[in-house]
């Protein structure tokens, strides 16, 4: 038996950091690589959508007065730099990404731990540093809902999906990084992930992993 395997048909795609301000060119703290990589991400997303899949968008909201951001970049927000600030058009998750019928960030509900359900089988969930179970209630959700199997797509692999990666491989998920649906994403690191049992592909490989296991 295989303990690192995927379980795609008891699979959940989470984004990371996908929103405007981190992606958009020339937007205010633009990570170099992730407008590039929306096109597969859409793709993604598709897929799990059209099988009613689950799918959870992963988000970071900072204070402008810089109290619940990093330390490595609070001093930043507290001098008056304005990054995915709760409520801007900067914090909200990109176009091409949204869920039809998206209306936008609720973040009073979402800075105070919850689940924002946007679609079916679809949710943003805040969270308050790099790894996305830190501080959240993201392990409890999957494992009420039977859920086994993390895909990873998104903003900047060597903070946030790397973090996160880490974090799921130490709670026992097995962990997919869908490496070209992912911005920063180099050999080495790539390495690293699957030595701790990560299963590492690409966009196609994941697509007929997953239809196949729900029976399309």
């Amino acid at each position: 038996m295989s303990y690192t395997s995927p379980n795609w048909s008891r699979s959940v795609l989470l984004t990371i950091d996908t929103q405007n301000d981190f992606t958009l060119p020339e937007a205010v703290a633009m990570v170099p690589g992730t407008f590039e990589v929306l096109p597969k991400m859409e793709q993604m997303l598709a897929v799990y959508r059209a099988l009613t899949m689950p799918i959870i968008h992963v988000v970071r909201l900072y204070q402008e007065d810089g109290s619940n951001v990093d330390l490595c970049r609070r001093e930043s927000i507290e001098k008056g730099l304005q990054v995915v600030a709760p409520e801007t058009e900067g914090a909200e998750l990109v176009h091409s990404i949204r869920p039809l019928n998206y209306s936008g960030l609720d973040s009073r509900r979402l800075l105070h731990g919850e689940f924002q359900a946007v679609g079916d089988q679809e949710w943003i969930l805040y969270k308050p540093r790099w790894g996305a179970f830190y501080n959240t209630s993201l392990e409890h959700f999957l494992r009420e809902r039977g859920i086994d199997t993390i895909l990873f797509a998104g903003c900047n692999f060597p903070n946030c999906p790397r973090t996160s990666m880490y974090e799921a491989s130490e709670r026992d998920f097995r962990v997919v990084m869908v490496s070209d649906a992912m911005s920063q994403v180099y050999e080495q690191g790539m390495k690293e992930m699957r030595n701790i049992g990560v299963h590492v592909c690409s966009l196609a490989e994941a697509i007929v992993e997953v239809e196949q296991a729900v029976g399309r």
